[in-house]
């Protein structure tokens, strides 16, 4: 609507410059006609008219686009507007930010900020530095001290009451009314308080008070009070150098108190110790005496059972003995036992022995017998034999050489002379001879 506005105000002035320009060049042409005839100049034609009506209709033409753009209005955001009328004054009702429609050369439109606002006075921090603010801000406590304080105000307009704001209070606002009533109302406090409360003590106290006077002035005229802020307080020269002597002596007395109360807790301490130490040493005998008086207990206790576990221990052992006595009884009969079976198997297995051998002899003499018998027959049969069976009986003893035995080689002969005579063929023919009865018989 801004732009509208604009463009409605520009075509205005160009209708009204064109409806000026129309005339003033045919004003400029009769002018220069009239130079032409001064300089003697032949004019061929006569100068038209100065044209009035054209230009008239525009300059009616051109107050309507004019006309328009003076009736819109806008309000910016954060203000807030209120109708002025020629007529009859201020007109009731807040025009709110946005697009608004008045009377054209009739009524016009006061602007104000909505948003909040400082007011500070007396002494402020600017960054790092101490910087004194126009508007001074000096009181007296009830001592007549002169007290200065900074002070710091954050207030706003009330869009009720715009209109009563801009008919009754002196503009601006913020320049006009609200530094006197601020300062009013701390100078109507102060004196009720001693520089020290209002220093320390009661500082909030002091600050709440004034917040709600102040509030409830400036509220009556349209203006609402967010928030009373007592930042600093400037103290007297003098007494600032006898409430700093004042509170290094508390401090110290403070700090005196301080130690006293360490030491006293200290004292206290090593008395609590001591006390411990005592209940913990008289605890500890106590514990061990009744360790003792337990242990004592429970060696009784462990006594009534441990004998008799040792008696079952001792019968038990005798047990033990009694049963290896036996095992040992019985060991050593099952050994008897043992050697009398073996013995008498050594005797069978010798009697076994002795028959088989018996046997075997008889079988051995009856077979030689036999064999003899045998033998017998056949030398009787062929008596050249007696010549092999005496080489095979004596062939592991000598070596035996067949000759005949016609007795025609002396060899021979003394040979079988020399083993007649010999002990051991005399003794296996006798045992021979002897068998050969007791086999006939």
């Amino acid at each position: 609507m801004i732009a509208l506005k604009l463009l409605l105000t520009v075509a205005g002035v160009l209708l009204l410059a064109a409806a000026v320009a129309i005339p003033l060049y045919g004003l400029w042409l009769r002018i220069q006609m009239a130079l032409r005839k001064a300089r003697g100049e032949e004019i061929t034609a006569e100068p038209k008219e100065i044209a009035w009506r054209g230009p008239a209709a525009l300059v009616l033409v051109a107050c309507l686009p004019l006309l328009l753009s003076t009736s819109i209005v806008v309000v910016p955001s954060g203000m807030g507007g209120v109708r002025v009328s020629q007529f009859s004054g201020t007109l009731p009702g807040t025009l709110y930010p946005g697009l608004h429609f008045v009377t054209p050369l009739v009524e016009s439109v006061e602007t104000f900020d909505l948003r909040d606002h400082l007011f500070t006075a007396g002494i402020v921090e600017e960054g790092a530095k101490l910087g004194t603010q126009k508007n001074g801000l000096s009181v007296q406590s009830r001592e007549g001290l002169n007290i200065g304080l900074a002070v710091t105000v954050r207030y706003r307009l009330d869009p009720n009451k715009l209109a009563s704001v801009q008919a009754h209070m002196p503009q601006p606002v913020d320049k006009e009314l609200v530094p006197p009533v601020v300062a009013s109302a701390w100078r109507e406090l102060a004196p009720a308080y001693t520089v020290q409360e209002i220093f320390s003590s009661k500082r909030e106290e002091v600050r709440a008070k004034a917040s709600e006077v102040i509030t409830r002035k400036l509220g009556a005229d349209g203006i609402f009070v967010e928030e009373v802020m007592l930042s600093d307080i400037q103290l007297p020269a003098e007494y600032a150098k006898g409430l700093e002597g004042l509170l290094l002596k508390e401090q110290e007395d403070d700090q005196l108190g301080v130690v006293t109360d360490i030491q006293q807790k200290q004292v206290r301490i090593a008395e609590l110790q001591a006390e411990a130490d005592a209940v913990q040493k008289v605890k500890a005998a106590e514990g061990e005496a009744q360790s003792r008086v337990v242990e004592a207990k429970g060696e009784a206790d462990a006594m009534q059972y441990t004998l008799p576990l040792k008696e079952k221990q001792i019968e038990q052992s005798k047990l033990e003995a009694e049963a290896h006595k036996e095992t040992t009884i019985q060991n050593a009969e099952a050994e008897a036992e043992a050697k009398v079976i073996d013995s008498k198997a050594e005797l069978q297995r010798r009697n076994l022995m002795a028959d088989a051998e018996a046997s075997r002899v008889r079988l051995m003499a009856s077979a030689n017998a036999e064999r003899m018998t045998s033998e017998a027959a056949l030398l009787n049969k062929s008596p050249l034999l007696i010549n092999k069976i005496v080489a095979e009986r004596l062939s592991d003893k000598i070596q035996v050489l067949m000759v005949p035995s016609d007795g025609k080689f002396f060899f021979a002969n003394d040979v079988f002379k020399s083993m007649a005579a010999s002990p051991v063929v005399k003794q296996e023919m006798d045992s021979e001879t002897a068998s050969e009865p007791s086999s006939g018989r």
